[in-house]
């Protein structure tokens, strides 16, 4: 099936959900309109792009000016630059496939927990396959889009799977 990017119409609905004051104190206040049911299935969604091979869809999951930082380096900002980010995975690993492991509400943030899996067969790649674990915590904005995704793995397991595979 193909991934449902965020819609004006469920935008509309978080945006009314906020003026009418329906915000959840337990959610906390990065969250107030997106609830444990929506996270799981914003998060089922976003994977469901991940997996399209479509580096734009990722984006689409993002705000405008959303950021997306993978282990410390400097973000890539806006979707444009985002789908960039995307789209060097897919060179690189024409097979991705990425798997939701966990989605919850942590706070005023969200976790997304999730195995990446993928031949390294792009231009000058190792050919070895790899798999590997990682999480990103999610700050979204008041139309249930993404404002900051700062994401983490295991960099030397990583480049040891690139070097010899899984």
């Amino acid at each position: 099936p193909q991934p449902r990017a965020p819609t004006d119409r469920r935008a509309s609905r978080f945006a009314a959900r906020r003026q009418a004051g329906q915000a959840s104190p337990a959610i906390g206040t990065n969250f107030p309109l997106m609830n444990a049911a929506e996270l799981q299935d914003f998060a089922r969604r976003y994977t469901e792009a991940w997996c399209s091979h479509d580096p734009d869809s990722v984006a689409s999951f993002f705000a405008e000016d959303g950021s997306l930082a993978v282990n410390g380096q400097q973000p890539a900002v806006g979707r444009p630059a985002i789908a960039d980010v995307a789209r060097g995975f897919y060179d690189a690993f024409p097979d991705t496939v990425v798997i939701l492991d966990l989605a919850r509400l942590a706070g005023d943030r969200a976790v997304y927990m999730w195995t990446y899996e993928g031949t390294n067969t792009g231009p000058g790649g190792t050919g070895h396959r790899v798999r590997f674990n990682g999480w990103v915590q999610w700050t979204l904005d008041g139309n249930g889009l993404i404002s900051v995704s700062d994401g983490r793995f295991d960099t030397a397991e990583y480049e040891r799977q690139l070097a010899h595979g899984v």
